[in-house]
């Protein structure tokens, strides 16, 4: 069986130490084969955030990868540094940044949903850019013949069995061709609950999974990160919560066959 841990939104600048410490004896303990982590490792943007996030991320001691979230760019506060040098603070991750990962007959294909400027308003939302799509499809054409695929981005694709709109540019359609390549799951976080939403694509089912937040900023659930099992082509989402309630199983399945 191969197990990893999806974690997403930890925020520092307003991360909960709790949850964090949490997390890691979690990790120390159960020994993941790997922690794919889904963006905004920072409150701000600032160097200081990032330093602390890549200090937490390096003392974890697993194989990972990470995705850029919408917080991990300067906002409004600093707009020619968005438009300008958006990424240029990552260095301290930079081997870890949006890096496909593959571990025991799972691929994990990256996906970027941030740009550096959209023609809306609210530059939160999440984008699917023809680039970023195109190097993900190329990604999972390139993995091993039978692998699970599991798409990680930040920002969710569509809407379906969410508490609020994200309103992810392109998502639909890029969905649609994720699907049509052979990903069995997108890993996305955000909106700081978990859940785990079969959609129809394609012809095939595919798994829309979101992870809590171990930040202060909590919505709709406890501080929370999910540990995702697989064993050949079936696989199950927990939801693993900091209190007493027990771990939930949020879905579980067999993927379809690959196409």
């Amino acid at each position: 069986m191969t197990k990893l841990f999806h974690v997403s939104d930890i925020h520092f600048g307003a991360e909960d130490p709790e949850a964090l410490d949490w997390f890691a004896a979690c990790v120390a303990a159960e020994k993941p084969d790997a922690v794919v982590m889904t963006g905004d490792l920072t409150m701000r943007a600032r160097t200081r955030e990032f330093e602390a996030s890549a200090k937490w991320l390096g003392s974890l001691g697993v194989p990972m990868t990470v995705e850029i979230g919408n917080h991990d760019v300067p906002y409004y506060s600093d707009p020619l540094r968005r438009i300008l040098r958006p990424y240029h603070r990552y260095t301290a991750i930079e081997r870890l940044l949006e890096r496909p990962l593959g571990v025991a007959g799972v691929t994990v294909v990256p996906l970027r949903t941030v740009a550096r400027l959209q023609w809306r308003v609210d530059q939160s939302k999440g984008v699917v850019s023809r680039r970023s799509l195109a190097r993900a499809l190329d990604t999972i054409a390139a993995a091993p013949p039978g692998d699970l695929i599991l798409v990680a981005a930040h920002h969710p694709l569509l809407d379906a069995g969410l508490q609020e709109s994200t309103r992810t540019h392109g998502g639909a359609a890029a969905l649609e061709r994720l699907a049509a390549a052979g990903a069995d799951a997108v890993l996305s976080g955000h909106v700081h609950y978990p859940f785990d939403v079969p959609v129809e694509r394609a012809g095939r089912t595919v798994r829309l999974i979101g992870a809590g937040t171990l930040s202060k900023r909590l919505r709709h659930s406890p501080p929370a990160f999910n540990e995702i099992r697989a064993e050949g082509r079936h696989f199950e989402t927990i939801a693993r919560t900091m209190d007493p309630a027990p771990n939930e199983v949020l879905g579980e399945g067999r993927a379809d066959p690959a196409p």
